[in-house]
């Protein structure tokens, strides 16, 4: 590749983080391997990164765009006309790379060539103790399934937009990502699979995700999320999976061990072993018993919050037969 023509253009979408896209930007510039440039899109931002981006002009072969606010699959799609590698690898802003990523990706499509592949998440020791509580809520095989890249896992893995990359053809016919305000990631991955695409899991090719900084808002993005599997699940029917039921009927679950807890107080105790599970796993992960004990709080607040999600969009969207637009104009569409 020259270049005009690098093997791999990096799209980072960016909505008001400035100072997150600093810090991604740095870890770019300090890259193993070469032999990408790197596209930056403010969408609609009042909180512009422009100047950010100008710092690494020497730096890095980086440009910046603006346009108006549509949304992280659009921008992306924004982003992806401006691009001239072979590969487009799909970055969140509020993600940092090890300086072996870049090389970690080179070597694995030598190893086996694919159309499309995707990365898993790590903590970073900088991050805060709630951070890392979520991180762990997020990529635990106890609260997720494993689905986000873990070693076990009960659902085949799909690459997110956080860490994902395609080949830019394939990109271009699949015609990018679609209008979903939420799930717009998990959508392309399925249609990545249904057109018969090679996509891999990457496993060395890994970020650290910084996520939500505090719980409430870490419930709403768990929230959205559950919307939108029911969203796709009225797009792909097949889509639907077992790991996907589990939030939601551990929401019922607790609400029905609350019930007859009223009855007889061993009724809690599956959730006190839960709990426990939780506890002493996120604990020994992390050497520490104050993470051990904000993970319990983050693997509630994610499961409660993508079931709860689940649940209000299966009943607007399957029980009322609402559409998209129609069921969540209010929380998404205004």
């Amino acid at each position: 590749m020259n270049a005009n023509h690098p093997e791999f253009s990096v799209i980072i979408p960016v909505y008001n983080r400035p100072d997150e896209v600093d810090e991604l930007l740095c870890s770019l510039a300090e890259q193993s391997a070469g032999d990408f440039e790197v596209v930056v899109v403010d969408d609609g931002s009042q909180i512009s990164c422009e100047q950010v981006v100008e710092k690494y002009v020497g730096r890095l072969a980086v440009r910046y765009f603006y346009k108006q606010n549509s949304g992280p699959g659009q921008t992306r799609n924004y982003a992806a006309q401006e691009c001239a590698g072979e590969y487009l690898l799909i970055l969140d802003s509020d993600c940092v790379l090890p300086p072996d990523y870049i090389a970690e990706v080179k070597k694995e499509l030598l190893r086996q060539p694919c159309d499309a592949f995707g990365g898993p998440d790590r903590m970073h020791p900088s991050f805060t103790d709630v951070q890392k509580a979520i991180s762990y809520s997020m990529t635990s095989f106890f609260t997720t399934g494993g689905i986000r890249g873990g070693k076990r896992k009960l659902d085949k893995f799909y690459p997110r937009s956080f860490n994902m990359g395609v080949r830019r053809e394939v990109y271009e016919a699949l015609g990018g990502f679609s209008r979903m305000r939420f799930g717009e990631d998990i959508d392309f991955s399925i249609r990545i699979f249904k057109e018969g695409y090679a996509c891999r899991l990457f496993p060395e090719a890994w970020v650290w995700h910084k996520r939500r900084t505090d719980f409430r808002k870490f419930f709403r993005q768990v929230f959205n999320s559950g919307v939108a599997r029911i969203n796709l699940y009225k797009k792909y029917p097949s889509s639907l999976k077992l790991v996907h039921l589990l939030p939601a009927c551990f929401v019922l679950g607790v609400l029905c061990l609350l019930l007859l807890s009223f009855f007889s107080a061993y009724a809690l105790l599956p959730l006190l072993l839960y709990v426990l599970l939780i506890f002493v796993d996120a604990s020994l992960l992390n050497g520490s018993l104050r993470i051990g004990a904000l993970s319990v709080v983050a693997s509630f607040t994610q499961l409660a919050g993508y079931g709860c999600g689940f649940l209000v969009a299966f009943w607007r969207r399957v029980i009322c037969g609402k559409g998209e637009y129609e069921a969540f104009k209010k929380n998404f569409y205004k």
